[in-house]
């Protein structure tokens, strides 16, 4: 019955901050805007065939550590290359490292605070192999 998440939905304070993060920074694609009395309220982003993110316009935000959405991951085939196009593009990414499931993982914080992870799967990735991941 479930075919895959269709979309994430995130608030900005400043869209056109964010647009220029997920297109320039990211390579997202804007395909439309959500636009209320003739103003641009919001916008949607193709992450990938039949995967978004949608984007909509707030006063404030509040990154809190036990906000119940903690992060959301994007799956990447050149993490490297993820790390060095956000750096291009002036935002911070941290250096990746291989994670307990065994897939490589870096992370990034858009302009409203929201954490980013990606990951790059290997041969060992407990999302392929579907084996408990052992925490330390």
């Amino acid at each position: 019955m479930i075919k895959g998440i269709a979309h994430v939905c995130l608030t900005a304070t400043d869209l056109a901050a964010a647009e220029r993060f997920y297109c320039a920074g990211l390579g997202f694609q804007k395909v439309f805007d959500f636009i209320r009395d003739g103003r641009v309220v919001g916008f949607y982003l193709q992450v990938a065939p039949r995967s978004y993110v949608e984007v909509f316009q707030t006063d404030a935000v509040e990154v809190a550590e036990k906000n119940p959405l903690r992060h959301f991951c994007l799956e990447t085939d050149d993490i490297d290359q993820i790390g060095a196009r956000l750096r291009e593009h002036g935002y911070t990414a941290t250096e990746k490292t291989l994670g307990a499931d065994q897939s490589w993982q870096l992370w990034t914080t858009d302009p409203s605070g929201v954490q980013i992870e990606f990951h790059q799967y290997t041969n060992q990735s407990s999302q392929v192999t579907h084996t408990n991941c052992l925490l330390s």
